[in-house]
């Protein structure tokens, strides 16, 4: 069953990732939590380190199709780096049903904007 659940989570965040540009978490991140009860925290960073892969194979494929603004890319990442860290440091200090929290409020915000826009 636990193979099952891996493959689809993957199959499922893989296209959401090329197509949305979303880094998976959305799904692996709740996919983690809700089928394998693995602690939010552990999701989090189980999601991130899966998401390489995926970003990197989703980002070679649309740099073939002309669709990176490199300008954007280096005026951004750098802070999105140092984010990262800092986000990661935070998951020390905050208490995991916080986290959880904060991660569907966020998930129902970008949700209604994405909608309504």
């Amino acid at each position: 069953m636990q193979i099952l659940v891996f493959s689809l989570t993957g199959a499922v965040s893989g296209v959401i990732s090329g197509l949305f540009g979303v880094g998976g978490g959305i799904i692996i991140v709740p996919a983690l939590t809700y089928f394998l009860n693995l602690p939010i925290k552990t999701a989090i960073g189980s999601s991130l380190a899966i998401i390489i892969p995926t970003a990197l194979m989703g980002a070679s494929k649309h740099f073939h199709q002309g669709n990176i603004d490199w300008k954007v890319v280096m005026s951004v990442a750098p802070m999105a780096v140092a984010g990262g860290y800092a986000g990661a440091w935070l998951t020390q200090h905050i208490e995991p049903a916080y986290i959880r929290k904060g991660f569907a409020a966020l998930m129902i915000y970008v949700g209604i904007q994405q909608f309504f826009k």
